[in-house]
């Protein structure tokens, strides 16, 4: 095995985010599309493998596949199954079409699921997603849970005037099974939505109504306890201990390594290398590194 990914800051790359396709059957009215920038073709099942071997000769933790939307991919249990048993792998997914292939996902080693559900009404899921496709998504979590997709973990983006009033509904959702876990999470405004929400003084509420709080070690997050619910906010936006502890090197889903979130001036195109080749530019996307919010 290589030596630790380490930035210039002294943060260890532990996780990488995989995105799969641009392509997703929503039309989320807040997507950030994992920042990619005007992507192209897609990767293909072995361009993925081989990445997948590269960074997996470093002592990465953990692998998180992404989009756009995931499932839309036909290749996506085979993708799953070239990720090393020693390495976690994860998905990010918009829950609409996991119903069907929770099983086989667990069965091809994926360990958990997040899944993005911002609203418990039909008609304001349609208002933000353009479609409503609601019933698909708790059929999605109800068969995660079943299949071991565990913690099930529901990203909430908190969007001011649509859906702060139901906050209390997701907290009653979640509550009584530590399986399941709520993330609320700031708003990025790319997309121009800004339906920004006080994300910050709401987890100052929260915290004072908590029973228990545990401090998580990716980003210093906090976890807490309300009643029987388990509740993480994500707060990415002018957070300098959320980028002074951001541990993730994303992959554009048309190959390119991104050392961050809100740059596309520092990518590194890998598309079509492999080897010693990979592992240097791999090195190299980590050296340039460094906190968006300082």
């Amino acid at each position: 095995m290589k030596p630790a990914l380490i930035d210039p800051y002294g943060r260890q790359v532990t996780n990488v985010r995989i995105s799969l396709t641009p392509s997703c059957n929503l039309n989320c009215i807040y997507c950030h599309a994992e920042g990619e920038e005007q992507p192209k073709d897609q990767m293909s099942t072995d361009e993925i493998r081989t990445i997948i071997d590269a960074v997996c000769r470093f002592p990465i933790r953990s692998i998180k596949f992404t989009g756009g939307e995931p499932t839309l991919r036909d290749d996506l249990v085979e993708i799953i199954r070239s990720v090393p048993s020693h390495v976690e792998s994860s998905m990010t997914t918009n829950g609409t079409l996991l119903a069907d292939i929770a099983d086989d996902l667990k069965g091809a080693g994926l360990s958990r699921v997040n899944i993005s559900l911002d609203t418990l009404r039909h008609d304001r899921y349609k208002e933000i997603t353009g479609k409503d496709l609601l019933s698909d998504v708790l059929a999605g979590i109800d068969a995660s849970l079943d299949a071991g997709l565990t913690p099930v973990k529901l990203n909430m983006v908190l969007l001011k005037g649509i859906n702060e009033d139901e906050l209390a509904a997701f907290f009653d959702y979640v509550r009584g099974n530590r399986n399941l876990i709520l993330q609320i999470i700031e708003l990025m405004e790319f997309n121009e939505c800004y339906s920004h929400a006080d994300v910050n003084g709401l987890e100052q509420k929260i915290a004072s109504q908590a029973t228990e709080i545990v401090t998580r070690r990716m980003h210093h997050r906090k976890k807490y306890c309300i009643d029987g619910a388990e509740v993480e906010v994500v707060r990415p936006l002018h957070n300098t201990d959320f980028c002074g502890h951001c541990n993730r090197l994303r992959i554009t889903s048309d190959g390119k390594l991104k050392p961050c979130l809100l740059r596309n001036d520092n990518v590194v195109d890998i598309r079509g290398k492999s080897g010693t080749e990979l592992d240097d530019m791999i090195l190299h996307a980590v050296s340039l590194r460094q906190p968006f919010y300082e």
